[in-house]
């Protein structure tokens, strides 16, 4: 689960820091090529570089808020997974009785049953977890080195555990076979659910009226379900993510040239106010090293800006500021359990929270 880290500022420049690197030299060797090999004609008028910044502020701005549209659509949707469940449960514990069955069922009988169908919606909870935690080609976590290291701190259920063991003792050993041969499993689970259903119809622990209130909770599962799959799905447009990421690296790689043109004018002007301290001095007639500086400060908020939109585009990849499917399918489980009184030993904990990751 994620937890704001202490230092915030400090987390960014760790999971960034291989990148300054590339900032630090990209500004100094311009500097090394103007000031100390003396190719003076090395710059670049600052006017075109100002607006070609201004552009790409606008258009990082708008592919992040694009990219936090997506994410915060994933996270509505798992809101709304968590209302259909209690939904489903309340439903599950007032509708499976013995108000028109010939055949009435103990209070023991009816508990399992509710028990199944509860446990059943977990292993659903389950499947799409694992199907949304599936690596796409266009995801960065696990091909990034930044990305990489910063998911070694990171513990994700999904990527410890296999699907197979998670839903051993949530489904019967017959439907996890056949389950686990189906291509989009969470569909099969719901389609167990609303066979079983049936069956309760059959024997009369549940009306026709209430039948077509589940198999309408069903159809608003199918319904998130299918939101989520289209995020997880179909990516933030490849043109619109790869062309900016290009724009960022051609201003970082020009930006330098038009610094040291900057620093030199600001120097001169120095020079003709009469500067005569000798400190202030020795500064002036160096002061176009101090654009090195300055690139690398933004440069860093250019390219950090693009970073977190290339992580916030995929809400389901496993990255410590993802929507939290993991806990929050536990804070489900448990919740749910509670409601049919399901015996609290045999109920999991809440997953635990590690500083600046999820699960």
């Amino acid at each position: 689960m994620y937890t704001k880290p202490k230092y915030p500022i400090v987390t960014v420049l760790k999971w960034t820091r291989r990148y300054i690197y590339i900032f630090f030299i990209t500004a100094l060797i311009p500097v090394l090529l103007y000031e100390v090999a003396g190719f003076k004609w090395l710059t670049l008028p600052w006017q075109p570089i100002g607006l070609i910044g201004m552009a790409l502020a606008f258009i990082t701005g708008f592919k992040n808020n694009a990219s936090y549209d997506r994410q915060w659509e994933a996270r509505k949707i798992y809101g709304g997974i968590v209302n259909a469940s209690r939904w489903f449960t309340t439903m599950v514990n007032d509708f499976v009785t013995n108000s028109n069955t010939d055949k009435p069922k103990t209070e023991a009988e009816l508990f399992q049953i509710r028990k199944t169908m509860v446990l059943r919606h977990v292993a659903w909870m389950s499947s799409l977890r694992h199907a949304l935690r599936q690596k796409k080609s266009w995801e960065t976590a696990k091909t990034n080195k930044s990305d990489q290291e910063h998911m070694k701190k990171i513990k994700v259920l999904e990527f410890e555990n296999s699907l197979s063991d998670e839903l051993e003792g949530y489904l019967s050993l017959d439907e996890k076979a056949k389950v686990l041969t189906k291509t989009n499993k969470q569909t099969a689970v719901l389609n167990f659910q609303s066979k079983h259903i049936r069956q309760l119809v059959s024997l009369g622990l549940i009306d026709n009226f209430r039948h077509v209130e589940f198999q309408n909770i069903i159809g608003e599962l199918f319904t998130l379900q299918g939101k989520a799959e289209r995020i997880k799905n179909f990516p933030y447009p490849r043109q619109f993510a790869t062309l900016n990421s290009y724009f960022v690296w051609i201003f970082i790689f020009i930006m330098p040239f038009g610094f040291m043109r900057q620093f030199d004018v600001t120097a001169q002007s120095l020079v003709a106010s009469g500067v005569h301290n000798a400190f202030f001095g020795f500064i002036v007639q160096h002061f176009v090293w101090l654009s090195i500086p300055f690139t690398i400060i933004i440069s860093w908020i250019f390219f950090a800006m693009e970073r977190v939109g290339d992580t916030s585009e995929n809400p389901f990849e496993g990255m410590g500021n993802d929507v939290p499917i993991s806990t929050i399918s536990r804070a489900i489980e448990i919740d749910i359990r509670e409601m049919i009184d399901d015996d609290k030993y045999e109920i999991p904990d809440p997953l635990p929270e590690y500083a600046n990751t999820q699960m």
